[in-house]
């Protein structure tokens, strides 16, 4: 559904779709908490984030855009390791054995896609070239790209290790701009930016003056409501669907049926 109406753009006027993968495409979420769960025999009763499932994912994550902002050199599995050591730190636990952390930083490749998007994005391969821009690095992306999202053909994909920062940093979005003009030769106005991230995608999509869709996920992505309330003001999206189903389906609406 398109919700800023004074623009004048159709679905039809971009040529690329530009996607964060985690949260829009990859449940992280769900994938995240299957090593979380082992921090719930260890909490106090009195914890607040005992057998909370949201409430400990959002703790975790935290820690881990701390280190996004504050380490941007790490490689992904080694953040999501230290992301993790720090929680446990935070919380007053025992350090997690390394065998514990290896497992959560080597997971990205095991998280599952949600259950629409592999055909939804083949739907939308038919009329756009499909750019993956993730706070990843390749060698967990390649195991995404041969596990959950196997059955896609991305025309490119881009990630944290390949540009040197982790969005919401500029140089990320940057970066997918010049690689998509020098690869596809498509102008960053040909560019809608998809993605379920409020902070990380379309905070810094306002301050550049990009267009893009929000993937709203609803509960299935978690913690959407204080993030919403937390960017107020500052994001401003075009275009919001509930799921990558509904994206497809106004995009092939939008192309006449095709």
């Amino acid at each position: 559904m398109k919700v800023r109406p004074s623009s004048p753009q159709s679905l039809k006027d971009f040529s690329l779709l530009s996607f964060d993968c985690f949260g829009t495409l990859v449940d992280w979420r769900s994938g995240i908490y299957a090593h979380l769960t082992a921090l719930h025999p260890r909490l106090p009763a009195s914890s607040p984030l005992k057998d909370n499932r949201e409430a400990l994912i959002d703790a975790f994550n935290d820690e881990e855009v701390a280190l996004c902002n504050s380490r941007p050199g790490l490689l992904y599995p080694t953040l999501l390791s230290d992301a993790y050591k720090n929680l446990c730190s935070k919380l007053s636990l025992p350090a997690p054995s390394k065998a514990e952390t290896e497992a959560l930083g080597n997971s990205v490749g095991d998280w599952p896609p949600f259950p629409d998007t592999v055909q939804a994005l083949n739907r939308l391969k038919k009329h756009y070239r499909l750019v993956i821009l993730s706070n990843v690095d390749n060698a967990s992306f390649d195991k995404v790209l041969a596990g959950p999202l196997k059955d896609v053909a991305f025309d490119a994909v881009y990630t944290a290790q390949d540009i040197g920062t982790y969005k919401p940093d500029h140089n990320n979005f940057n970066y997918l701009f010049q690689q998509v003009k020098q690869s596809f030769e498509v102008e960053r106005q040909q560019v809608l930016h998809t993605g379920h991230g409020l902070k990380a995608d379309h905070v810094p999509a306002k301050e550049m003056g990009f267009t893009s869709a929000w993937i709203a996920r609803g509960d299935a992505a978690g913690g959407e409501g204080t993030e919403v309330e937390a960017t107020k003001g500052k994001v401003e999206f075009t275009w919001q669907f509930e799921t990558m189903r509904d994206m497809a389906d106004a995009a092939d609406e939008s192309f006449g049926g095709k």
